[in-house]
């Protein structure tokens, strides 16, 4: 069993290559914390090696047509989520629960063959974007975004308790975006269009136009949103 530890991250120390751990129902976003249960013996080499060394690791989301080729290396998503491993815990069969925090977007530039059981790239790392001069801009963004998400708040206490929580801080948009972007159950390719989108701005509104379609209820989306803490995924 591990607790948080080393858990910072510079770009400065960072090389550009990562683990890729895809899922075909899992889009993680930086800020954000996300247990996994992994049972696939490739992963679970994956999370030893991550866990000898850097505790990195990068989840990427399986585009459409995976079935066909999930044991080999069906295409990926352009940008993923760099991910830490906060806590562990294996079990007696020799899986891992495990917590892993989201740190950073990154690009995809190519992918790496070597003797790994599992998949590895050379990535970018993804910087927000945050349009000039529009500081006013962005505090309108920003209280838009807000009002919108707690009108859609389901009425589950612990839900209701955490984002309480999160909004009384004093979080920048970008941070605000991606918390709000992880925790809605809207479709996976709006999470992975969000996911892409480095114009913090442009993000925002992305979101804020989603929240709108759920408080108007319409047809094809969920208007639910999880707990700060989310459900595990299943590699």
């Amino acid at each position: 069993m591990s607790s948080f530890e080393n858990l910072s991250f510079t770009a400065q120390d960072f090389l550009g290559k990562v683990r890729l751990f895809p899922l075909p129902n899992l889009v993680l976003f930086p800020y954000v914390m996300q247990p996994l249960h992994i049972f696939e013996p490739r992963y679970r080499c994956l999370l030893e090696d991550a866990l000898a060394t850097d505790r990195l690791v990068a989840m990427a989301l399986l585009t459409p047509g995976w079935e066909s080729d999930y044991e080999g290396r069906p295409p990926l998503c352009p940008v993923a989520c760099l991910g830490r491993v906060t806590t562990y815990h294996g079990l007696d069969d020799g899986t891992y629960n495990v917590l892993l925090l989201g740190l950073q977007r990154v690009r995809l530039v190519r992918e790496i063959e070597s003797q790994k059981v599992y998949r590895e790239a050379e990535v970018t790392l993804c910087e927000d974007c945050y349009p000039v001069c529009s500081e006013q801009t962005g505090r309108v963004l920003q209280q838009r975004l807000r009002d919108a998400f707690v009108r859609v708040l389901p009425l589950l206490p612990e839900a209701q308790e955490q984002m309480d929580q999160l909004l009384a801080t004093d979080i920048s948009l970008g941070v605000l975006t991606d918390v709000i972007g992880f925790m809605l159950e809207i479709a996976i390719g709006h999470k992975e269009t969000l996911l892409a989108e480095v114009n913090v701005h442009r993000r925002a509104q992305m979101l804020l136009e989603h929240l709108e379609e759920i408080a108007k209820g319409s047809p094809g989306q969920n208007g639910s949103a999880g707990v700060f803490f989310p459900r595990f995924s299943m590699n």
